[in-house]
């Protein structure tokens, strides 16, 4: 179950949006009364609620909005209890003054907004003697392996335990909670209106991670990279596991670059079956396989772990993902796929021109790398065999493919190109390995040339259909991968996101 966080300044706003979230499916809210400018009238809120509630009263000291006094907060406390609400949230220093009464269920909370503390399991069994129907947990996790202690301490209690960590690294806990035993998890109204560092909103938590679908026989999946919290990996992910009828589940973990493999150890104790690798870990993570293939040995970077007879293989689906896609563009555009002896221009010296690069020169394409930094396109040239020319002069280039590798034109510098549009030929094919937006100023500068064109939604699919077919055995639904990362690239262009507020998970 979902426990939705709504705090609201008035009455009337509070009333209405519960009533909102009630008539769309909701099954537990949470009314954040600290959030309210008078003092908060319970016997308002809980007459004719559409839902069970939470009702919670933090202190600015726990990162709530109460203004009133400690006395006036813990009378409203009563007030819900001896009111009926369902549950009423009582922190782990005040549970004890707080009687038992009726059949409202006692939430005691601990949360710790600057780390997750070695000692869990002893919190949780002083927090046991505290008379609790339902325990809360909740710490900032500064590591993925402080996930991993959260949910084994919750897979172990014996008094029902939401437990789940805060911030950028703990998306994994608040999606994974249910799969150990959690009563619910805990979701914003909106993404723009988070009540703590890191919490998700219902829609993600219901309709992309699909929370109440999760149980202790769910497949769990991630993409590991640092930073993640842009990676579209889970939205594509997950919806082929929806649309397939799949029990598994695809979840981002930030992981820092000094704690590559440290991480990968302590998630092994979460049984996750598959990884999706991006910056800063495509080198690191060949250190940890058991097994790769020719190819990734060679390239010397993997963007996928996966589990073959209980070991760890690594391979990199990038490479054959840009060169199919290549070859459908050229297909299209009326020429032979051949790219044997074909001049190829790389803009950039970063994984992706490492993968493409190889890739088409494993087809027999002549290739010519260029990059802003002169050293580290050197560097890529002479590890790939290839020529380099330097980045002031990649306009006299002539080349039948050329292909984007840099980030310039990514959303939202749309209005960028690495590459001039009179330096065009229209007898060129331009691939452009950015997916957000899909059309790029490169493409669409390219399409007014008349130039063949590749989008970088093209690539990006194919090397995450690869992925599925490792990580699950099915062949990916590719269409539905496709028109689900389009719709959602379109809807983040109209969206502004205003600033989000502090507060509570």
């Amino acid at each position: 179950m979902i426990c939705i966080s709504l705090g609201r300044t008035r009455h009337s706003s509070m009333m209405e949006e519960h009533r909102a979230l009630a008539e769309k499916g909701a099954e537990l809210v949470e009314l954040r009364v600290d959030f309210m400018r008078k003092r908060p009238d319970i016997g308002r809120l809980l007459k004719d609620r559409p839902t069970p509630v939470v009702v919670t009263c933090r202190r600015k000291a726990d990162r709530g909005r109460w203004f009133g006094t400690e006395d006036q907060r813990l009378a409203i406390l009563r007030e819900a209890i001896i009111g009926g609400a369902e549950y009423v949230d009582l922190e782990v220093d005040v549970a004890g003054s707080i009687r038992r009464y009726g059949k409202t269920k006692r939430i005691v909370s601990y949360h710790n907004f600057d780390e997750t503390p070695l000692e869990l399991f002893d919190i949780y069994q002083r927090m046991a003697k505290l008379d609790p129907d339902v325990i809360k947990i909740v710490t900032m996790a500064n590591s993925p392996g402080d996930n991993v202690r959260m949910l084994e301490m919750v897979g172990a209690a014996d008094v029902p335990t939401v437990g789940f960590c805060m911030g950028e690294m703990g998306t994994i806990s608040r999606v994974l909670c249910g799969r150990y035993g959690s009563p619910f998890t805990y979701a914003s109204f909106s993404r723009e209106r988070e009540m703590a560092p890191g919490q998700l909103s219902w829609a993600e938590v219901r309709n992309l991670y699909r929370f109440d679908h999760i149980s202790e026989r769910t497949a769990v999946f991630a993409v590991i990279g640092d930073p993640i919290a842009q990676s579209k990996s889970p939205l594509i992910h997950n919806a082929a596991y929806r649309r397939l009828g799949l029990n598994a589940v695809y979840v981002p973990i930030r992981v820092p670059p000094d704690r590559l493999q440290e991480s990968l150890n302590e998630l092994e104790r979460l049984q996750v079956a598959g990884y999706s690798v991006t910056i800063p870990h495509k080198e690191g993570v060949l250190q940890y396989a058991e097994q790769m293939d020719e190819a990734t040995d060679l390239m010397g970077a993997a963007n996928t772990l996966f589990r073959r007879g209980g070991q760890w293989c690594a391979t990199n689906t990038d490479a054959p993902a840009a060169i199919s896609a290549i070859q459908e563009g050229l297909r299209k555009a009326g020429c032979i796929p051949d790219l044997a002896a074909r001049k190829v221009l790389i803009l950039g010296a970063g994984g992706a021109a490492r993968a493409v690069g190889h890739g088409l020169l494993q087809q027999g394409a002549v290739v010519t790398l260029t990059n802003r930094s002169r050293d580290r396109g050197k560097s890529l040239a002479g590890e790939l065999g290839c020529q380099f020319t330097s980045w002031e002069n990649r306009g006299s280039e002539t080349c039948d493919v050329l292909v984007n590798c840099t980030a310039v034109g990514m959303h939202p510098n749309v209005d960028e190109t690495p590459f001039e549009q009179h330096w065009l030929s229209d007898s060129t094919l331009v691939f452009d390995t950015v997916y957000n937006p899909e059309q790029t100023l490169l493409l669409k500068q390219a399409r007014n040339r008349g130039c063949a064109v590749v989008s970088g939604v093209e690539m990006f699919i194919r090397q995450a259909a690869l992925q599925f077919a490792l990580f699950t055995g099915y062949e990916a639904p590719v269409e539905y991968m496709a028109d689900t990362l389009r719709r959602s690239n379109a809807a983040a262009r109209t969206i502004v996101s205003p600033e989000q507020s502090g507060g509570e998970s």
